[in-house]
């Protein structure tokens, strides 16, 4: 049986009357919150640090956007958000704000526990480095059209000016200059990126590229490097001039 505590911040009471002990039925020590408020209050008090936060975005007394900023603050914490506006899922998984993953309403009990498991376990996994402490330091760059990305401090620069990515986008465009010209699915992305099984959910792909275009290219709308082939994927291609 899990011994993984969550918390659960969902203000109506037939949603965590369902997904609670459900939840607890899987082995999960849960607890709940029905506003904003008592969701910090609770999540600042815990005397065990929760390993996963399930985030409603519409809160009483304190929107679930406030909550997640808040619990950014101080904690790295896994958040799952539910919502059902896209426009504000958008927010939460955008840099500065920090949500993992999200499900729209309505959603499956299924689903919902696979995507716990799934970022429990990503949250969990840290890669250790090879030290080799005699060995002079090498920063191994990727370069292409303009693009200067450096794979072990995680900083990236277009045409010398530093941009700032967050840790998915990174992994996006990594996965993207390191296979140029190959089309890759939105399945394929995720699998690669958030190293877990895709479950057809589109709209996390959608924001993180489209987060991604307006950091990197000229013009989002009309991208020289990533280029979406409708109905298929993304490839990386620098437009000849």
């Amino acid at each position: 049986m899990s011994s993984h505590r969550l918390l659960l911040v969902e203000d109506d009471r037939s949603i965590s009357e369902m997904v609670g002990p459900y939840l607890e039925k899987e082995g999960y020590d849960v607890s709940y919150a029905y506003d904003g408020y008592e969701a910090e209050e609770q999540f600042k008090q815990a005397k065990q640090a929760y390993d996963l936060v399930i985030l409603d975005l519409m809160l009483p007394r304190k929107n679930g956007m406030e909550v997640l900023q808040t619990i950014r603050s101080v904690s790295l914490v896994p958040v799952l958000i539910l919502s059902a506006k896209d426009g504000e899922v958008d927010k939460a998984l955008g840099l500065g704000f920090g949500a993992d993953d999200y499900l729209s309403k309505p959603f499956s009990l299924i689903e919902l526990t696979a995507r716990i498991k799934a970022a429990i376990r990503r949250a969990n996994y840290t890669a250790q480095p090879i030290e080799t402490p005699n060995a002079p330091v090498q920063h191994e760059r990727l370069e292409f059209g303009g693009l200067v990305m450096n794979m072990d401090t995680y900083e990236v620069e277009r045409e010398g000016v530093a941009i700032r990515l967050t840790s998915k986008e990174f992994g996006i465009l990594k996965l993207l200059v390191t296979h140029p010209g190959k089309v890759f699915t939105k399945a394929q992305i995720y699998a690669a990126v958030w190293n877990d099984q895709y479950y057809g959910d589109e709209n996390i792909i959608n924001v993180h590229m489209r987060r991604l275009r307006e950091k990197i290219e000229r013009d989002p709308s009309a991208p020289q490097y990533i280029k979406t082939l409708w109905g298929i994927g993304y490839k990386l291609e620098v437009e000849q001039t």
